[in-house]
């Protein structure tokens, strides 16, 4: 981590000593590098809209196998496996077949009427593709949901229902309240892969970005710099950025936890 700081203050090829430009990297990103902008851009939308998807999806099917049936342990393992092969160069590619031209999803909505043609090909699908792959790998945040969900009790179930309660209110009355602790955590935990996200995006952008830099995710545009163009040094001043930015977001979630999590027999915090 200390190299990368000091290289973040240098002009460093790789190949040749780094040479000190103090704050010329950073002065450069920020006043002169359009690209740039445009993956932070990029980035932001797809956490804005990646993360509350999965944590729905993943919230939503939680519940489902929060009750006992049969075949159970089947879908949990089920569903928990796209977790350990999402992050795959293997099923990044499978996933760019499936919505490139002729693929699966094309000939799909071709039944409907709807032919799109390949999607990651255009830039107003090519984002939605690696949205879609990132929300897919929802089996993480289940599992933390399952385990926040058998700590609910059971007492709290019964009264509610005492009270006339149905589903839906025991859901937002009870149930979420209870497991706001572990929603903060997988809040916190799917913001910083978010804006890690790289190989779905490298893959199906097919190392580009997409067309038109339509998906051209922040880690991907640094690895561009570091690496294709061999200017390490302004890569290591785009990756101190990330951190800094990560931290005060994570610091900012533990700090408005305060008003909506809540930790039985203490009250909020």
């Amino acid at each position: 981590m200390l190299a990368s700081l000091y290289l973040a203050f240098t002009n460093y090829d790789l190949f040749n000593t780094p040479q000190w430009v103090g704050l010329q990297n950073f002065e450069r990103m920020f006043t002169q590098d359009d690209r740039y902008w445009n993956s932070v851009a990029v980035t932001v939308k797809f956490a804005l809209v990646s993360v509350p998807l999965k944590l729905a999806v993943a919230l939503g099917i939680a519940l489902l196998l929060n009750k006992q049936r049969r075949g159970t342990g089947f879908y949990r393992s089920a569903f928990y496996a796209p977790s350990l092969l999402g992050a795959s160069v293997s099923v990044a590619l499978v996933w760019r077949s499936l919505f490139g031209s002729n693929g699966f999803v094309d000939r799909f909505l071709g039944i409907f009427g709807i032919h799109v043609g390949s999607m990651v090909d255009q830039p107003r699908y090519a984002l939605l593709t690696v949205i879609a792959l990132a929300v897919w790998q929802f089996g993480a945040p289940m599992v933390i949901f399952l385990a926040g969900l058998k700590q609910v009790p059971k007492e709290l179930y019964e009264a509610a229902s005492l009270d006339g309660a149905g589903p839906v209110r025991r859901f937002f009355a009870v149930t979420l309240p209870m497991i706001t602790p572990v929603l903060l955590f997988n809040l916190v935990l799917e913001i910083i892969q978010a804006f890690q996200s790289f190989t779905g995006a490298f893959v199906i952008g097919s190392g580009r970005g997409g067309p038109s830099d339509s998906a051209l995710l922040y880690t991907l545009y640094l690895y561009q710099r570091g690496f294709n163009n061999f200017e390490m040094g302004y890569a290591s001043a785009m990756a101190w950025v990330l951190l800094i930015v990560i931290a005060v977001i994570t610091v900012l979630l533990f700090r408005s936890s305060r008003k909506w999590v809540f930790y039985a027999g203490e009250g909020n915090r």
